[in-house]
């Protein structure tokens, strides 16, 4: 689904007065709601890979065999991810940084709204699976920590 799609979705809605309308399209779903003061909600997914003939399976996620001991630290929330305070400065954490029960990890704005994460462990971050400024679902597994 490309940009000139959404934006014609956006003027039908606008012109037929809805509030909400959702499509699937090529395996990718848009679901768009109009809030307060007509501002226009967008939530698109895109259709995850799935396996060809040649690569036999689609991979699955890691076991906690295969990743050892740690815990995942998971977005409470739809949003946007942040690494840092502000542009300019530093990230929370990084990996390798050893981190108490309840220090801010990132933050995810939602409706504009800057919305603090904070660790429910002590330990250290083992990998950080999303990137500055990337979307994020409910539940997506954000950071890996060896518990302390």
């Amino acid at each position: 689904m490309n940009i000139k799609k959404i934006e014609e979705v956006i003027r039908l809605m606008e012109k037929h007065d809805l509030t909400e309308i959702s499509i699937e399209e090529e395996g990718a779903k848009l679901h768009l709601c109009k809030g307060a003061a007509g501002h226009i909600e967008k939530t698109i997914q895109m259709p995850s890979p799935v396996a060809t003939p040649r690569e036999g399976r689609v991979p699955s996620a890691p076991t906690k065999e295969e990743t050892g001991n740690v815990v995942e630290i998971k977005a409470p929330m739809v949003g946007t991810f942040y690494r840092s305070p502000a542009p300019d400065a530093k990230p929370f954490v990084d990996i390798g940084l050893k981190i108490n029960k309840g220090e801010v990890v990132c933050i995810i704005e939602a409706m504009k709204l800057m919305n603090e994460i904070k660790s429910e462990v002590k330990g250290k971050i083992v990998d950080i699976l999303v990137e500055n400024g990337d979307p994020i679902e409910f539940g997506q597994v954000l950071f890996l920590v060896e518990p302390a």
